[in-house]
């Protein structure tokens, strides 16, 4: 199908105010936070399950590939266009369609915007808990494609955890709904299948959510370090005593430095190392909680514990933690942000190789990230103009996640494969693992529509 066709056709489903094919909507909806960058054939922007079923459709017919986009927050590449096709954003589909209490559940469109679903929620008495760094702006239906986490996933867990069923156009537009508000399913659990899948399996029309009650207390900890050593093994204490806080967030000295002259949050400048330490659940018991945390980190010769007397203090607290990546761009025009994860108790030596590895390619590397479960986040600066440099990024965040399988780890906690990190597959899959989500991605994806190039590696060529 020629180009001019196909955004008639799509005109034809959506209206033509629904349809952008403009030089510049196809460079804005051609990249992401990453630093990958492609060009689709069009945009288009639905409203409805039956808009998204009928493109999906003609897409299906034609084989144009097809890729679901939110607010293109997600760090790996996942809704670049590496191959052209339609990028359908899903900013229209954005109701919150059911909240029910008894049963603890609220379904939504996939363009509801976290924050807003939390917000509305905590008006009663109620949390969704998934709160990923970028939950001002981050869409529901983009969480469900990277099976996103945040600071709360050490207590709550990531986005799979929380997700009890799907509305699902599949690959030749049939709208299929999978799971529900039964805490148990017969047959397979396509559900967790497609949590996580980024767009490579099908497209979320609907979600269906696992909502809690609000807690009745929090108590949140600023912990100040002259070690970086010395707070990554807190952490590991922190574990080991039976303490499951609701976050454990690290901080080195590098971010620490960005983000106060961004947020002026309050953190010492001087410090190695922060941890930000949150309690949260009943009243009752987490003064005697938060005692025990203040003698583990005694233990491991933190300098101060300051704790947060007000909300405003608290959410200053947050403010620099969920600031940082905006904040180093005080430091360098670009970076590229890592996402290993390795046991916890390898947290110590690991930072101490990402940092050999910063001196090693001659980059500086800040690290903030999820202690409390082990997900690491360096952010290696530099200016992508400079092409010399970028190779040096490239081969030193490869080095950084080989360094994270080798300790028992994995390449992605929460930021997905997309496109970044496809040859770093190798690193914890055999090749016939690969071979067996080719398969499932088949099953799926007969004629490669969804979101192609992304996720599972391309067979090689058998060379003669």
């Amino acid at each position: 199908m020629e180009r001019t066709e196909l955004i008639a056709s799509l005109k034809e489903i959506l209206g033509e105010e629904n349809v952008l094919a403009s030089e510049m909507d196809l460079t804005l909806y051609g990249y992401d936070a990453s630093l990958e960058k492609g060009r689709p054939d069009a945009v288009v922007l639905p409203g409805s399950t039956e808009e998204v079923s009928r493109i999906v459709g003609l897409a299906y017919r034609e084989k144009i590939p097809v890729i679901a986009r939110g607010s293109g927050t997600n760090l790996s590449g996942g809704t670049v266009p590496v191959r052209g096709g339609i990028v359908v954003h899903l900013s229209r589909m954005n109701r919150v369609l059911e909240i029910d209490i008894p049963n603890r559940t609220v379904t939504v469109e996939p363009g509801v915007l976290t924050l807003d679903l939390q917000n509305l929620l905590l008006k009663k008495g109620l949390q969704y808990a998934p709160d990923p760094a970028s939950q001002k702006v981050s869409t529901l239906g983009g969480n469900f494609g990277e099976n996103s986490g945040g600071p709360h996933c050490l207590k709550y867990g990531v986005t799979t955890n929380h997700v009890l069923g799907a509305e699902v156009v599949i690959y030749d537009g049939t709208v299929v709904w999978i799971g529900g508000k039964c805490p148990d399913h017969a047959g397979y659990d396509i559900t967790g299948l497609l949590v996580g899948s980024e767009g490579t399996l099908g497209m979320a029309t609907k979600i269906m959510l696992r909502i809690i009650p609000a807690p009745e207390a929090v108590k949140t900890m600023l912990a100040i370090y002259d070690s970086i050593e010395d707070a990554g093994n807190t952490v590991s204490a922190i574990i080991a005593e039976g303490i499951v806080p609701a976050t454990l967030e690290m901080m080195d000295n590098l971010v620490i430095k960005a983000v106060e002259e961004s947020v002026h949050a309050g953190y010492p400048m001087d410090a190695a190392a922060v941890l930000i330490i949150e309690l949260d659940g009943m009243a009752d018991g987490m003064e005697r909680q938060a005692e025990k945390i203040f003698d583990i980190c005694k233990r491991h010769r933190v300098r101060e514990v300051r704790l947060a007397k007000s909300d405003a203090e608290r959410a200053e607290l947050w403010a620099g933690r969920k600031g940082a990546f905006g904040a180093v761009a005080r430091l360098r025009p670009s970076y590229l942000v890592c996402d290993g994860t390795v046991p916890r108790t390898k947290l110590p030596e690991v930072l101490g190789k990402v940092i050999q590895v910063g001196k090693k390619y001659e980059l500086p590397i800040g690290n903030v990230f999820h202690a409390g479960d082990g997900n690491l986040h360096p952010l290696i600066l530099f200016d992508e103009r400079n092409r010399e440099e970028l190779s040096r990024v490239h081969k030193a965040a490869t080095e950084i996640l080989k360094i994270c399988a080798d300790v028992g780890g994995t390449i992605s906690g929460e930021h997905g494969i997309g496109t970044e990190k496809l040859k770093e597959m190798s690193f914890i899959f055999s090749e016939s693992d690969i071979d067996f989500m080719r398969d499932l991605k088949n099953a799926f994806d007969p004629v490669d529509i969804w979101n192609p190039g992304k996720v599972v590696p391309a067979r090689q060529a058998a060379t003669a």
